[in-house]
């Protein structure tokens, strides 16, 4: 059955626009490839095996999911993985810090560094629904491909985002239908299943972003110490860290750390955690059923009207008022 409750609408985050792709230029919609039948079909008939509707459909493997969405979806806040994320058909929209980037079919987000943002699906209804499919990236298979190019692979020197959108190509896309047929197919995954995901990963480092892609497995780059400034940060949302740790943690100086950390990110250290602490608040709130105050305590505010405020502005909705909105929309697709 879909997981539903996974993309139901949440307040929307504006933002400003950013270009589509680290060269800072938006992917012109004639350049744009469209979406293989057999692909479109696979995708379909997953979802219609798995009892149809809306929501989250999981393939037989860790990691791999198909939605489908009948209705626009606005902005999901979520603390995003290092992952891919194509769209199948429709158009989808992610905010971070106060950037904007869209993407349509047989496009891709690419996701190269944890980071709390804002997904929403834009213009679905029920004759032209939404179809996408995301994939965890597994860093350790990425550096083992990596490590088997023919020729080494530089990363890109360049403080672009670590969130950018590339069109999806002939040679990922033939691997993605593929992954839809064997989830019809579930003893066939395990032994055919590594294999495509492989080849997914090899196309993505020797395609046009491949140097963006491997700077979060190549030791040493910006990103790869910024991610562990990151970690750092997730693992202790709930108490003040200083800006000197982090920079420690990232083996910089305080005012190059923060200076490489907002380019990546689109955020200050402070943001960040802020989106974190929220983020987790949400979650106590939605799923333990933890009232305001208490989910504000036990994520590291020390006042709660501190912590209504900074989620209101962050959000656009109260926190009660969210949490009672959520709770309504997952009853009202649950029943349809």
């Amino acid at each position: 059955m879909p997981q539903s409750e996974k993309i139901l609408p949440f307040p929307t985050i504006h933002g400003r626009p950013l270009p589509s792709s680290p060269e800072g230029s938006a992917i012109p919609a004639e350049g744009r490839r469209r979406v293989p039948p057999k692909l479109l079909e696979g995708v379909l008939a997953h979802v219609e095996a798995s009892g149809g509707g809306e929501g989250l459909f999981p393939l037989p493997v860790d990691g791999v999911h198909v939605i489908r969405a009948k209705r626009r979806v606005p902005a999901n806040p979520q603390l995003y993985k290092p992952s891919l994320c194509i769209v199948i058909s429709g158009r989808k929209q992610i905010d971070f810090g106060v950037q904007s980037l869209e993407y349509g079919e047989m496009e891709c987000l690419i996701v190269n560094l944890e980071i709390p943002a804002s997904g929403r699906i834009l213009g679905a209804n029920p004759d032209e629904p939404f179809l996408g499919i995301t994939i965890d990236l597994d860093i350790d298979q990425l550096r083992s491909v990596l490590e088997q190019l023919p020729e080494p692979l530089k990363p890109s020197r360049r403080d672009n985002p670590g969130v950018f959108v590339a069109q999806v190509s002939d040679e990922v896309a033939d691997c993605l239908t593929r992954m839809m047929r064997l989830a019809q197919m579930p003893d066939a995954v395990p032994v055919l299943y590594p294999a495509i995901m492989r080849e997914i990963y090899y196309w993505l480092l020797t395609g046009p972003h491949g140097a963006d892609l491997c700077k979060h497995i190549v030791p040493e780059t910006h990103l790869q110490r910024v991610a562990n400034a990151i970690r750092l940060m997730r693992e202790n949302f709930s108490r003040t860290i200083r800006v000197e740790q982090l920079a420690e943690a990232a083996r910089m100086s305080p005012s190059t750390f923060h200076q490489h950390f907002k380019a990546l990110t689109m955020m200050t250290p402070v943001q960040f955690q802020k989106r974190l602490r929220l983020l987790a608040a949400r979650r106590l709130m939605v799923t333990d059923s933890v009232n305001v105050t208490e989910a504000a305590y036990q994520v590291g505010y020390e006042s709660a009207s501190q912590f209504s405020r900074e989620y209101s502005r962050v959000f656009g909705i109260a926190p009660k008022r969210d949490v009672m909105n959520l709770k309504a929309l997952m009853a009202e697709v649950r029943g349809v």
